[in-house]
């Protein structure tokens, strides 16, 4: 009982209480396809040390970026966290640290989200950035929310290079919304058809990565020019937070709304979690972010704090006042970002996003080089597509074999185009040595021959 403490007949109560018949019924919104049919072949009880040693069985069978060459990317990256960014986000001070509702006991949280604010809209080319989102695939979606709220318009245009679970979260929570949304596949090899041409006097919105899902870079000042002739806004995504410090900022090329994933910065891959979103926004939209803001004030004796100063989410006004249903910031994940990239400073940042692109070109060329391996992207950050002569998938699983976490099959986010069968992502950031590039070329020729 020391795990599932209640008794049938406390379900009973609980099922009665909500209005439904069974369990089963709890789940009925679940695709029938992706519900198990029978138990998890799991074994049967044990003792605690039994499970724990089970439990470590399995995790041994994983193989971590840690332990072996990682080449994975496709929005989560592997970069170098310092000892200390870990050691001081675990202080009592900011790990058990409650929502600051009381401004006078919360001025050590307040100020390290109004500085983390205060990074977000300078990487990012903005006037203006909240505490954080959850991570940023809603920080895309809440930043189309914002969008319709701002335009008065109903009409999504979703880019073919946006990451597929961005566009997947995106069209889940419009979909409930009555928006519409304009979705273009890639072509073959991950290019997409002009989107100017596809905005028009209903879109609230246009929605591109840069780099996109495929590692491609580009200029979006024609674009943000389409847009505001239309009177659409633009929304940039960014996946790699560590390419704002040697891309041109989206704001820069006049984007309205940018949505990235934080996770780079001070917070490791964690198998999909927790990250951190980041969501920045020109000073006339400020009234329709959500989230949170914090700033800065003096109190009656003249002396410096922070409170916060916009918060319209639903536990704070009316409902249908709300601008997101949110309920609070990535706040751990924040302080992380926020140390990391206090600790670099901007020449750091700037050397860091340098040294992955430099790492990145370096084996780009060396891959080019391997009989069934052709380098797809022109230009590139420090992720890019590359074509082999085999399944990717396959070929993913054969280096797997030998050691190597090898790239991202784009079958796996495509599932449904067999045409993309033959691409996969390769990513090298700083944590790519020498011997790392050497080891997947070597195995890439074996596999591929």
């Amino acid at each position: 009982m020391r795990y599932l403490p209640l008794t049938d007949r406390d379900r009973r109560d609980m099922l009665a209480a909500i209005g439904v018949a069974g369990i089963d019924d709890l789940f009925r919104d679940v695709p029938p396809a992706v519900r198990l049919d029978g138990p998890v072949d799991l074994p049967p009880h044990q003792g605690e040390m039994a499970v724990e040693r089970a439990f470590a069985a399995w995790a041994g069978q994983n193989l971590s970026p840690g332990r072996a060459p990682s080449f994975l990317g496709a929005g989560a990256y592997r970069h170098h966290i310092p000892a200390i960014a870990d050691h001081l986000i675990q202080r009592g001070e900011f790990l058990t640290a409650y929502t600051p509702y009381q401004p006078e006991v919360s001025q050590g949280t307040l100020q390290y989200l109004f500085e983390f604010q205060t990074q977000v809209a300078l990487i990012t080319g903005m006037e203006v950035a909240n505490a954080s989102m959850y991570d940023g695939a809603t920080a895309t979606s809440e930043a189309v929310l914002m969008a319709g709220r701002v335009t008065r318009r109903n009409r999504v245009v979703l880019s073919a290079g946006l990451h597929p679970h961005y566009r997947e979260v995106a069209r889940t929570n419009l979909g409930y919304l009555g928006m519409e949304t304009v979705a273009p596949e890639p072509d073959d090899d991950g290019g997409e058809a002009d989107l100017a041409a596809l905005v028009d006097d209903a879109t609230a919105c246009v929605v591109v990565q840069n780099p996109d899902f495929f590692g491609r870079l580009h200029d979006l000042s024609a674009l943000a020019a389409a847009c505001q002739a239309a009177g659409a806004l633009l929304v940039c995504a960014v996946t790699e937070v560590v390419s704002l410090g040697a891309v041109k900022a989206p704001g820069d090329m006049g984007a309205d709304i940018v949505a990235a994933e934080g996770q780079s910065l001070g917070n490791g891959t964690g198998f999909g979690g927790p990250h951190v979103g980041l969501l920045a926004v020109r000073q006339k939209h400020l009234r329709q972010m959500p989230g949170r803001l914090v700033g800065e004030t003096a109190d009656a004796d003249g002396r410096r704090g922070y409170v916060l100063t916009l918060s319209t989410r639903e536990q704070h006004i009316r409902r249908e006042k709300a601008t997101s249903n949110i309920c609070t910031n990535s706040g751990l994940c924040a302080l992380a970002f926020n140390i990391h990239l206090t600790l670099l400073g901007e020449r750091g940042f700037r050397h860091l996003a340098a040294l992955n692109h430099a790492t990145a070109a370096g084996l780009a060329d060396r891959l080019a080089a391997v009989d069934g391996v052709t380098v797809l992207n022109d230009t590139f950050f420090n992720e890019f597509t590359v074509r082999l002569a085999k399944p990717a998938g396959a070929v993913v699983e054969a280096l797997a074999d030998r050691g190597i976490l090898g790239g991202v099959p784009v079958s796996r986010l495509y599932p449904d185009r067999p045409d993309l069968a033959d691409l996969m992502l390769v990513a090298a950031t700083e944590t790519v040595t020498e011997d790392d590039a050497d080891r997947l070329c070597a195995a890439l020729k074996e596999v591929l021959a």
